[in-house]
């Protein structure tokens, strides 16, 4: 096993994986709950974490070598600072990060420091509180910025934010939120709304990153940053005489399925090639059946051969994907 890598059939060498330990969230966020309740999973359906781990050493003995770790809100997990350390241990992983909605960090960053996680993704979609409440359907905006000072005094970095451009909702706010580069050593991304699940989302038109571009462009000139090794699919730039950076995710404007390197691994134990499509392979039915270390490595490669060369979703009739972020994971 240890001779075989993880590259699908368009020479890509998937070496990421993305991990979600569970669907629960303790906020509302409308591009990715539905109106209606769905229901959630039961702690059967759910991997345990010996299980997580257990399939990340099959992982990285075939080339995995960066995990970043999601929900749901992962923090909501009992036990989750104990699965953070014991990954972080795991010989042969370069890069292991957390993506988070920043509500239980100021409470906990000590705990996530401590585990060894160094880089963290908070998703902040406005700097204003009301409509943070809107968005999220909790009025906890000031919490969240304060867990993101305390993560910035006690040295993470890189601390991304990661924005979903919504038009009609916080698509006045862009250059607000670019500015934050210039005040604080934070990494800005813009990401383009992806039509994933049930969501509370109209039909607004999708706002792309070309534009968000455009309506940013009042705070000077965006400069390049070369991309290093680890890097993901984020194009990166800065201000002159910033102390951050700005990022734009073009997932649909200008995807980048070509350079994609990542598999998902689901709360429910599904290996999933591709965020935007869902085919996926099971992993937990086979593990509990008593699986051997072959036959999920062979799991692995069976959703590496499956992964498709570009995602199918249109800027202007996108078809969507059935499986809802919560539990896919972000």
């Amino acid at each position: 096993m240890a001779d075989l890598k993880l590259i699908d059939p368009y020479n890509r060498h998937l070496n990421y994986l993305r991990i979600s330990i569970t669907d629960r969230c303790n906020l509302k966020c409308i591009y990715c709950v539905p109106r209606h309740l769905i229901p959630r999973l039961s702690h059967d359906e759910i991997l345990t974490y010996e299980e997580i781990l257990r399939l990340v050493r099959i992982g990285v003995r075939l080339g995995i070598s960066k995990i970043r770790v999601t929900g749901g809100e992962p923090l909501v997990r009992k036990g989750v600072y104990g699965f953070l350390t014991d990954l972080s241990g795991l010989d042969g992983l370069v890069d292991l990060s957390l993506t988070t909605n920043g509500v239980t960090l100021k409470d906990n960053l000590n705990k996530i420091k401590t585990a060894g996680i160094k880089r963290i993704n908070i998703s902040l979609d406005t700097l204003n509180p009301k409509k943070f409440e809107r968005i999220t359907g909790f009025d906890l905006f000031d919490q969240v910025w304060q867990g993101i000072e305390m993560a910035l005094s006690l040295g993470f970095h890189p601390i991304k934010l990661n924005i979903v451009a919504l038009n009609g909702i916080n698509d006045d706010e862009l250059a607000d939120m670019a500015h934050l580069s210039f005040d604080y050593p934070l990494h800005i991304r813009f990401i383009e709304y992806m039509p994933i699940g049930e969501s509370q989302i109209g039909n607004a038109p999708l706002l792309l990153a070309p534009e968000i571009k455009k309506r940013i462009s009042v705070l000077g000139k965006l400069i390049p940053v070369a991309k290093t090794m680890n890097d993901g699919p984020a194009q990166r730039y800065h201000f002159e005489g910033a102390a951050g950076e700005i990022g734009f995710i073009h997932a649909l404007s200008h995807h980048f399925c070509d350079r994609c390197n990542r598999l998902r691994l689901t709360a429910r134990g599904q290996l999933r090639p591709c965020l935007l499509s869902d085919h996926h392979e099971d992993v937990r039915g086979i593990m509990r059946s008593g699986g051997t270390d072959e036959q999920l490595a062979e799991v692995f490669f069976r959703a590496v051969r499956h992964k498709p060369s570009d995602h199918n979703l249109a800027i202007q009739n996108p078809s969507g994907v059935c499986g809802q972020m919560s539990s896919i994971g972000g």
